[in-house]
């Protein structure tokens, strides 16, 4: 889903401990947008937080390390689910959500390095699996409400829905490094409409993954 952070949303009231911590994460991310993945180092985010870099390595110890708790804090933050009435269209803004964070200018760069470090780093990987998780949890409320509508049959994986849809948004931005036109966008939600639609996207019995049940968090 959507990786568009903030340096607001990383703003906690709390004492020293959670200032470091909040200003060595404003500094990743600031970092990220400016230098990517590849160009980003400890050594970088403890200049620019004001942190001392024994103190950046104690707590993170690496690059990869400061990725995954900017990650860990920003997991549950709130995304702006449409509620239009119509599952189809629903779909489509939960798609746009997606394309739209990684086509915005500050956020992009930030959400494609955090995929790039995942795909080099276990620890960033099970970040991202992690964050990625919750957004889909927090959109999986279309499919709910879609079913309440009677739209969708019940018993459905409401976050396989969201998978589906969105899916093909990251196949073209990072496999085939392809643009992701409106069309693109729209056909990759009435695919996963469809395929709920026709019961392929049923969840399997006693299947914990199923999140029908589960209310979103937040």
């Amino acid at each position: 889903m959507q990786l568009e952070l903030s340096l607001e949303s990383l703003k906690r009231p709390g004492g020293r401990s959670a200032r470091v911590r909040d200003a060595v994460l404003q500094a990743t991310l600031a970092e990220l947008a400016e230098r990517g993945y590849g160009g980003m180092t400890v050594e970088g985010v403890a200049a620019r937080s004001g942190v001392h870099k024994t103190t950046v390595y104690r707590r993170w110890r690496s690059v990869e390390g400061l990725i995954a708790d900017a990650l860990e804090m920003a997991r549950e933050e709130p995304w702006p689910i449409p509620d239009t009435g119509s599952v189809r269209e629903d779909l489509r803004g939960v798609v746009a959500l997606v394309r739209t964070g990684f086509a915005d200018p500050s956020a992009g760069p930030v959400a494609s390095a955090f995929v790039a470090a995942a795909m080099q780093s276990a620890d960033a990987a099970v970040a991202l699996r992690e964050f990625l998780t919750a957004r889909h949890r927090q959109a999986a409320v279309v499919v709910r409400r879609a079913v309440e509508r009677g739209e969708l049959p019940s018993g459905i994986d409401a976050q396989e829905v969201i998978r589906v849809a969105v899916a093909p948004v990251y196949y073209r931005l990072f496999v085939t490094h392809e643009p992701v036109s409106a069309q693109d966008m729209e056909r990759a939600a009435d695919a996963a409409l469809a395929a709920a639609r026709t019961g392929v996207l049923q969840a399997a019995p006693h299947d914990d993954h199923d999140d029908m049940s589960q209310e979103p968090p937040g």
